[in-house]
């Protein structure tokens, strides 16, 4: 019998070009620990209660849109830490939202964008 999805976890799924590449922004800049790796096509981390796919694809960084969302308690600690490492965070004037050094600030919500080597975009939220 088909219960619909609700009470299954999802998992976000990145392509990448190069897996030693992936692995160092993941693992060294972000931080994230490995659960499995699969003979240098695929990684699974985990983050949080949650899982992050990446593997091997020659259609990686196709997506112009967020490809993953992160629930961030301190966003400007956080956002100041991978500054700290290198990580270059995008500006989006078109929102119409006020832009604080690089976090996006609504009425609900704050976000900060980011993307990996592979051009996949991150969020960061606070809310």
């Amino acid at each position: 019998m088909y219960f619909g999805l609700k009470h299954s976890n999802v998992a976000a799924t990145l392509a990448v070009r190069d897996i030693h590449v992936a692995r160092r922004f993941y693992e060294d800049v972000l931080g994230l620990h490995v659960e499995t790796s699969e003979d240098g096509h695929a990684v699974t981390y985990i983050a949080g209660d949650a899982r992050l796919l990446v593997y091997v694809s020659p259609d990686a960084g196709t997506n112009r849109a967020t490809a993953a969302t992160w629930p961030i308690g301190d966003l400007k600690a956080t956002v100041l830490g991978l500054r700290a490492k290198g990580v270059r965070f995008e500006h989006y004037e078109q929102l119409g939202v006020r832009i604080d050094g690089d976090i996006h600030a609504g009425p609900r919500i704050r976000v900060a964008w980011f993307k990996d080597p592979d051009g996949n975009l991150h969020a960061l939220v606070q809310d």
